[in-house]
């Protein structure tokens, strides 16, 4: 049955839509895939434009990344004036510049002018600043001007991420005046879900939800029923930051202000969920140190991204080696001691790593800040000296058996709980202190964690060893 499913993949259903490309892996069928790839080698320009003229955005990104790069370029190419541009917002950055890349700036300019302003700038901004203002100067004077608006903010801002299409009145207008605006304007969002009040100098003043024109009759003037513009986000807030008041507010739009309160843009809720997410996986990338790695890189781009912190972790290993080199004696004379020894470092590697964990992603989230440090601190002391007793009594028994030794048993267990305590204080406090001089602690807080647990664990075990048995 799986084998008759592909075979009909690529065909249009009954009413004329896209059969489904996905199989029950979410991954793009292979007898689509094939199907694609054969049109691409023929050159078959209508058989590719009715494979993907009913694919969404999404599944067209999707299609784009499971092909070969000359493949993907030669889609692009063959499609012309019909590939969907807005397919490069869901790709990765590193196949979106390939693409961007091997286009002319006239038929990138001729794509954008079909989009959205932010789905515009997303796409534009990953350009040299001599393309993008070639590509600008072929645009009409009203999207240029948006768009050069939303390319002048900081990266990773919310201006950088609004919408600069939205539908604005003015406060002496009726409910009456307003709907027939909307009905009759041709040039409005295709999707909007809350109109922005102003005055002429566009500061803004408040906003109505659609909701609320339907109930109010058409001779009711807007100012009546608008109410204040809440949590209106200034275009230079970090897109991060915006996001949070989206989750914290429960907001599916916001208005985006200058310096000067004037309304800019608006910010909506799907734009929101691609910041999220994007800020979500860079931080998990970055406690990996490996940074904004795409698995579309390179192999050379991915050596080089991934080398940096190898490099500190060679030399912050060659760290805890110097440490294991002060007792080369003790370890000489009692050899159970180099068996033993990764237990404590690595039972604190990633005890440290737990916490280290929690507080990173507490610092992103604002969850953790100077109000409760303390508390969660003191919290993480607790932790630590509770499983550092636990596991100290299981590795102390184990120990002490297997080497037929009580007080190795004992001295395991003591640098045990040492260690466990300070992977504890280690994984909250580092992180606070690289956030406190405004270093990602995503970044560079698990080389500086591991670095102190296994130091701690070595000195505090081979040390104990070393006091306890009198080696000299």
């Amino acid at each position: 049955m799986e084998g008759q499913d592909e075979q009909t993949t690529g065909a249009r259903a009954a009413d004329g839509s896209h059969a489904d490309i996905y199989g029950e892996d979410g991954a793009i069928l292979s007898s689509f895939l094939a199907a694609i790839g054969a049109a691409i080698a023929d050159r078959d320009t209508l058989t590719l434009k009715r494979e993907v003229d009913d694919l969404h955005q999404s599944e067209l990104g999707d299609l784009l990344e499971a092909l070969h790069p000359e493949q993907r370029r030669a889609l692009v190419e063959l499609l012309g004036a019909d590939f969907d541009f807005s397919a490069l917002t869901e790709v990765d950055e590193a196949i979106r510049r390939d693409i961007v890349d091997s286009l002319p700036n006239a038929q990138i300019a001729q794509g954008v002018q079909d989009l959205d302003s932010d789905d515009a700038v997303y796409i534009l901004e990953d350009l040299e600043k001599e393309d993008q203002d070639e590509i600008l100067s072929q645009l009409p004077f009203t999207e240029r001007i948006r768009l050069r608006r939303s390319l002048d903010y900081p990266e990773e801002t919310a201006g950088r991420r609004m919408q600069t299409e939205f539908v604005a009145v003015p406060p002496f207008w009726t409910i009456g005046q307003t709907i027939d605006y909307m009905r009759e304007d041709n040039n409005l969002p295709d999707r909007f879900s809350q109109i922005f009040v102003i005055d002429p100098s566009f500061k803004l003043l408040g906003a109505i939800d659609l909701d609320q024109i339907l109930r109010t009759k058409r001779s009711i003037k807007v100012e009546e029923v608008m109410h204040e513009t809440r949590h209106a986000i200034p275009a230079t807030m970090d897109q991060e930051e915006a996001a949070r008041e989206f989750e914290q507010y429960d907001l599916l739009s916001a208005a985006v202000v200058d310096e000067n309160d004037r309304l800019v843009g608006v910010l909506t809720i799907d734009d929101v969920v691609d910041v999220i997410q994007q800020e979500a996986e860079e931080d998990l990338l970055r406690m990996g140190g490996v940074g904004d790695e795409e698995l579309s890189d390179s192999i050379l781009s991915t050596s080089r991204s991934r080398v940096p912190w190898l490099l500190v972790n060679l030399l912050t290993a060659f760290l805890a080696a110097s440490v294991i080199g002060l007792f080369d004696r003790t370890i000489e004379h009692i050899v159970a001691l180099a068996v033993l020894m990764p237990i404590v470092a690595g039972m604190g590697g990633n005890a440290g790593s737990q916490t280290m964990t929690v507080t990173v992603r507490a610092l992103a989230t604002k969850d953790l800040d100077i109000y409760n440090a303390g508390r969660i601190i003191r919290r993480e002391m607790g932790v630590g000296s509770i499983n550092g007793i636990i596991f100290a009594i299981l590795i102390g028994l184990v120990a002490a058996a297997w080497f037929r030794d009580p007080n190795l048993g004992g001295i395991i267990a003591a640098a045990m709980i040492i260690n466990m305590f300070v992977a504890a204080l280690a994984g909250i406090l580092i992180p606070l202190l690289l956030d406190r001089f405004k270093i990602d602690p995503a970044v560079a807080s698990a080389v500086f964690v591991t670095t102190v647990t296994d130091v701690v664990g070595f000195f505090a075990f081979l040390g104990l060893a070393t006091w306890w048995f009198g080696v000299r």
